[in-house]
Order: C-alpha cells, then sequence, then structure tokens
C-alpha cells in the first residue's frame, strides 16, 4: 500500500482548512469595520454587528471536528500546524473584542 505523503500546503488547501481560516478574517474585518464606523460605544443592544461574528467564531466549530477528524491521523504534523494557524487566525478576530470590550 503506498502512503502519500502530505506537507503542510496541501492539507492547507482544503476547503475544511481553510474555511475557518476565511471566517476569521471575516470576523476580524467584520469587528474592525464596526469599530472604524460606531467607534467602541456600547449600545444596549449588541447589533448586527456582534451577531455576525458570533456566529462566524461559532460556525468554525463544527468545521474544525471535522477537520481534526479527517486529517489528524492521516497527516498529523501538517494538520497540527494548520490547526496552529487556525488558532492564531481565531484569537486575532477575538482580540479586539477582548481589548476594546465590545
Amino acid at each position: 500500500m503506498d502512503q502519500k505523503p502530505y506537507s503542510f500546503g496541501v492539507v492547507a488547501r482544503k476547503p475544511s482548512a481553510l474555511l475557518p481560516v476565511a471566517m476569521s478574517v471575516i470576523a476580524l474585518a467584520v469587528v474592525l469595520g464596526h469599530f472604524a464606523l460606531v467607534g467602541t460605544t456600547r449600545d444596549a443592544d449588541e447589533g448586527a454587528a456582534a451577531h455576525i461574528w458570533q456566529l462566524l467564531i461559532a460556525g468554525q466549530l463544527p468545521l474544525l471536528l471535522f477537520f481534526s477528524i479527517r486529517w489528524v491521523p492521516r497527516a498529523r504534523r501538517p494538520a497540527l500546524e494548520v490547526l496552529a494557524l487556525q488558532l492564531i487566525a481565531v484569537l486575532s478576530a477575538m482580540a479586539p473584542v477582548f481589548f476594546f470590550h465590545l
């Protein structure tokens, strides 16, 4: 049985790896866009931007679970590197919310 080696680039180009990173980037853009347009004022209602951000962040969980189940057993090191990249992306999207108390 011929085992095909997987590299970081091959694993990172899979849709289950790209979508969570893209969702984090979009969530970061939503937060920064809201910050640029409205500022850091706190409203009684969270607003559409907050709900979109929450959906983008929470929507990544099933994709991350699928990616982990599918790729960690096949290509442990590249898959863990992609998961680290995804973690950095989601933390980047969460950082403005934490620091500015949005």
